[in-house]
């Protein structure tokens, strides 16, 4: 079979992660500016080499006290690392499912990640573009990237927890 490659459609993707607050509550955040392709052979993408970029500086929380924190060396420094990336080493079928492994480097530290994948199937649009829909989702110690600012409240408990958890909806284009 020959090699196809499919890139994100950022209008129908979204790239998000959450993180317990004071460990009482959640903040959801996403990056608005991102970008990925997909090499594959498969039909069903198993092997597929896959790329994704999100630009650091493009963090959305919904607070832009909140995101200006987390683009300041405290966090992302986006001036300095504009982009984290993501390179896959493998995606294999794990039942009915997939599993995701790969480089995700954020600052200057690459460490494996593992993501659990649903492929939602492939269909043709009204415009008859070729497309795939995927649902990705995991967790990563932040502190494993030297994102390890905190604090500590007046009760003792932390301000931001080390887990965070990503959750993925991206539809890829067929080129």
């Amino acid at each position: 079979m020959e090699k196809s490659t499919w890139i994100i459609d950022p209008a129908h993707s979204e790239i998000f992660f959450k993180v317990k607050h004071m460990m009482v509550s959640t903040v959801t955040g996403a990056f608005d500016q991102f970008t990925g392709a997909v090499e594959t052979e498969q039909d069903n993408f198993e092997g597929a080499n896959i790329q994704f970029k999100a630009e650091t500086g493009s963090i959305n929380t919904k607070n832009s006290q909140r995101d200006e924190h987390l683009k300041s060396d405290d966090f992302f420094n986006a001036e300095a690392y504009p982009e984290l990336t993501f390179k896959s080493t493998s995606f294999e079928k794990n039942g009915e499912d997939y599993k995701l492994t790969g480089d995700l480097t954020i600052r200057d530290i690459t460490r494996q990640v593992t993501l659990d994948v649903d492929f939602n199937g492939v269909v043709v649009d009204p415009y008859n573009q070729t497309k795939a829909g995927f649902e990705l989702s995991g967790k990563i110690n932040r502190k494993d990237f030297n994102l390890s600012w905190n604090a500590v409240t007046e009760a003792g408990s932390i301000v931001v927890s080390d887990q965070i958890r990503l959750a993925l909806s991206v539809q890829l284009i067929k080129q």
